[in-house]
């Protein structure tokens, strides 16, 4: 195997999946990243971690942008001799704003620019599969590879994506929640039964809501409204559900983002109210919500140049050094890769694994 001499910079972006009624399917890219470097070294693994989540450093092999290139490098039919791993990181852990399924892409995407030939090793097609199994699902990983809005399925037991465009007037604002909510916590509340009159509804409003992001604006407030999920997590999240009604209330399209416990809004200048009316509202609940105008992420992840030198093993943030534990290979073993299908993120998820995100 012919190992690339220079360091690869991978940008990943936030991203919001569900957007209320689109469960499992529906995700939208945003512009909030984080950027990832990484490098074949002579031996041994060794990761810094700047920005959100950098006590996730001390995770070694378990970190989860490591695994994601482990999985990747085992693909492609053999691990490196060492990697050097920086991590600078925007996107907010635990908030509902994509941020495993940022790591898992930008690990993937670095492992194949390290290798000689990876695209043809890993196509693209092989990164979503092996990005869907590492993830559990593919609705993040599908608009984190793609950018803009993204409608992510399964075909025969494998995950396929269909990236559709965002209209150019839609003004996006996330409440980031001040603490942390774990999917699984977020999962466990929904019921393993819905009323077939919800399911059909949410079928209809989640139509409505493609139509709405790509052609009619006029319709996202009522193309917004969910039946699935939202309500049973109100429980688990009271003062999502708070924000979330007061929004609503207003008139502003609203949605839990991902499983929360942060909150999006999508409005459009002369359909909806003024974006800087979500500020005014969250400061009511007396919650300190961390309200950020994003744009839509159109590119989605890429591969950037960096300069001619070596990546140290030293940066801010903590840092581990270790080398690759025995037995390390992908999911699956093999390069198209396999989604798994469950309703709690599938047996690969980074909660029952045990996994470590940066």
């Amino acid at each position: 195997m012919i190992w690339s001499q220079h360091p690869v910079r991978v940008r990943v972006p936030a991203t919001s999946a569900n957007l209320g009624p689109g469960f499992d399917a529906l995700g939208l890219a945003l512009g909030l990243h984080d950027d990832v470097e990484a490098q074949v070294t002579e031996g041994g693994l060794a990761v810094a971690v700047s920005g959100e989540g950098e006590e996730t450093a001390a995770a070694g092999e378990r970190h989860l942008v490591v695994t994601a290139m482990r999985a990747a490098f085992g693909a492609m039919g053999g691990q490196p001799p060492g990697i050097a791993l920086r991590c600078a990181n925007a996107i907010p852990h635990g908030r509902g704003l994509g941020s495993s399924a940022a790591a898992v892409v930008s690990g993937l995407l670095a492992a194949r620019a390290l290798l000689a030939g990876g695209t043809d090793l890993l196509p693209d097609s092989g990164v979503l599969a092996l990005a869907a199994e590492l993830e559990g699902h593919p609705d993040n990983v599908a608009a984190c590879l793609a950018g803009g809005l993204t409608i992510a399925w399964d075909r025969s037991g494998e995950p396929a994506m269909l990236r559709l465009p965002v209209l150019e007037s839609l003004s996006v604002v996330a409440c980031v929640a001040p603490t942390a909510v774990a999917t699984r916590h977020a999962r466990q509340a929904l019921p393993e039964f819905v009323p077939h009159a919800d399911a059909a509804a949410n079928a209809a409003r989640s139509a409505l809501l493609v139509a709405g992001l790509t052609r009619d604006p006029a319709v996202l407030f009522d193309a917004t409204e969910d039946f699935l999920h939202q309500r049973y997590r109100a429980s688990v999240m009271p003062e999502t559900a708070d924000l979330l009604g007061r929004l609503r209330r207003a008139g502003v399209p609203a949605v839990v983002s991902g499983a929360g416990p942060s909150i999006l809004t999508m409005t459009v200048a002369g359909h909806h109210r003024a974006p800087e009316v979500v500020d005014s509202i969250a400061e009511q609940t007396g919650i300190p919500w961390d309200v950020i105008p994003l744009d839509v992420d159109r590119q989605g992840a890429a591969i950037q140049p960096v300069p001619d030198t070596q990546l140290p093993h030293t940066r801010q943030g903590r840092r581990s050094n270790q080398a690759p534990g025995p037995g390390v290979h992908p999911a699956g073993g093999f390069p198209q890769g396999r989604a798994a299908r469950s309703a709690t993120h599938g047996p690969l998820s980074r909660e029952c694994r045990g996994l470590l995100w940066c």
